[in-house]
């Protein structure tokens, strides 16, 4: 399910040229069927499309970091406990997907897509900040499967190669 945060700025929500303007939710709920099925992810998945200050306050409240971020994933809570479907959560800023957009020279549907995918990727239990390049190959085979460009932490990479 997509949800759009009532907090977005009214001109986020009313672009008009193709690359910044803010997809359906019809055409972003399509994108995260494919790509859970592409993750192996079972279970209801909710992507939040919020703002800068609601990243920050997500990433302080629950990571003890206080910066802005581009996508915050939430597991479910009690997982093993529980016999019905999993119920997760990815919230994604949809300010700074639109500068990522920009950087990367792609559309802001291209950029969510992106961050919806690193959100499914760390829902399915890998992390790039512990594991040994787990999360980078499975993103990796998942990008190409779903045709999209480099991955947040091929980018990443990248930027520490070349300051």
């Amino acid at each position: 399910m997509i949800l759009f945060d009532p907090d977005l700025e009214s001109d986020l929500l009313r672009q008009t040229s193709p690359a910044a303007k803010l997809p359906s939710a019809r055409l972003l709920s399509r994108f995260l069927a494919e790509a859970q099925a592409a993750v192996r992810l079972r279970g209801q998945v909710t992507v939040l499309l919020t703002t800068d200050a609601a990243l920050r306050n997500l990433n302080r409240r629950f990571r003890g970091k206080n910066k802005p971020t581009d996508v915050l994933s939430f597991p479910a809570a009690n997982l093993l406990q529980s016999t019905k479907p999993a119920e997760r959560d990815i919230a994604i800023s949809v300010e700074t997907a639109r500068r990522q957009a920009v950087e990367q020279g792609h559309a802001l549907s291209i950029e969510l897509k992106v961050l919806i995918l690193h959100g499914l990727v760390h829902l399915a239990g890998y992390d790039h900040e512990s594991d040994t390049g787990q999360m980078h190959r499975r993103e990796r085979q998942l990008r190409a499967r779903l045709r999209l460009p480099l991955s947040l932490i091929e980018r990443n990479a990248t930027r520490a190669e070349n300051p």
